[in-house]
């Protein structure tokens, strides 16, 4: 992937054979058809390796309780027929801007522009968790999720 970016966009994404995600994020948003070139490069890699380590970990014995991917754009990339289950972490929208901002993560406005809304994504999933209070609180709530899901299991 790292050769694709770098022929495309040139070596800037790659200074020292690193990849620098601040400078593939300003190619990918600067136009439509740069973020979905990159989306068409990315979304079948990450498919191909959610499966083979769902596979692998599947063959552990025991096999673990759960297995849990954190798949940004889920929806939006159509995988989320990779999973049992689908698990949304939703919160008020100044608490994300703020955390986004803490993270120095750019132009935040213009990605979550370009991702279904909070609400859309809440529909679609299996489940909903808030995420607008302490660690404390979030994890109680994951730990519930898991509890039916190993209940279904």
């Amino acid at each position: 992937m790292r050769d694709a970016v770098v022929a495309r966009w040139g070596p800037d994404v790659a200074p020292d054979g690193v990849v620098d995600r601040p400078a593939i994020a300003r190619h990918a948003f600067a136009a439509p058809e740069e973020r979905a070139w990159l989306e068409q490069l990315l979304w079948p890699l990450v498919g191909a390796r959610v499966h083979a380590w769902r596979e692998e970990q599947s063959a552990r014995n025991p096999p673990p309780r759960a297995l849990v991917v954190e798949t940004p754009l889920l929806f939006e990339a159509g995988l989320d027929g990779l999973y049992d289950a689908t698990l949304v972490v939703v919160a008020n929208e100044a608490v994300r801007a703020e955390r986004a901002a803490a993270r120095g993560h750019a132009a935040v406005g213009e990605r979550t522009a370009r991702q279904l809304s909070q609400e859309e994504k809440a529909a679609r999933a299996d489940h909903v968790v808030r995420n607008d209070r302490d660690l404390a609180a979030l994890e109680q709530e994951l730990a519930a999720v898991l509890e039916k899901l190993s209940e279904r299991a």
